[in-house]
C-alpha cells in the first residue's frame, strides 16, 4: 500500500443506493470540509441525483454540517433522503401481523399476557 503524501490526511468517501455503492479512500490536506472532500471524490459526478442541499452528511454515522473539518480515517457518509417515515413504516408491519394473526416479532411486556 502505498503512503499518503506527507502533509495529508486519509479519508473515505461512501454513498450507497439500492443499487450501487461507491466507496473511495482518498488523501486530502488538513482543514479540508467534509463538503471540499465529498466534491474531490467525485461521487457528485458518479451520482449526478445527490443533492448535497437535500442530502445529509455524517462521518461513521454521526450526523455533521457540510463544513466540519475531516479528520484522519474519517469515513464520511452521504445519506439518501427516507422514502417513509419509520414510525409509520413499522405500525403498517404491526398492524400487517396482526391482522394475520401472527404474533411474531412483537415483544410482550410482563403482565399483559
Amino acid at each position: 500500500m502505498a503512503q499518503p503524501d506527507a502533509g495529508l490526511i486519509q479519508v473515505m468517501v461512501c454513498h450507497a443506493t439500492p443499487d450501487e455503492i461507491f466507496l473511495k479512500s482518498l488523501d486530502v490536506a488538513p482543514g479540508t470540509t467534509l463538503e471540499d472532500a465529498i466534491r474531490a471524490s467525485g461521487v457528485l459526478q458518479a451520482f449526478p441525483q445527490v443533492d448535497l442541499g437535500v442530502c445529509r452528511v455524517g462521518v461513521f454515522g454521526k450526523l455533521r454540517p457540510l463544513d466540519t473539518q475531516a479528520q484522519p480515517g474519517d469515513r464520511i457518509e452521504i445519506y439518501r433522503p427516507l422514502i417513509a417515515d419509520p414510525k409509520t413504516a413499522r405500525q403498517r408491519r404491526v398492524a400487517h401481523k396482526r391482522a394475520a394473526g401472527s404474533t411474531e416479532g412483537l415483544k410482550w411486556r410482563r403482565g399483559q399476557n
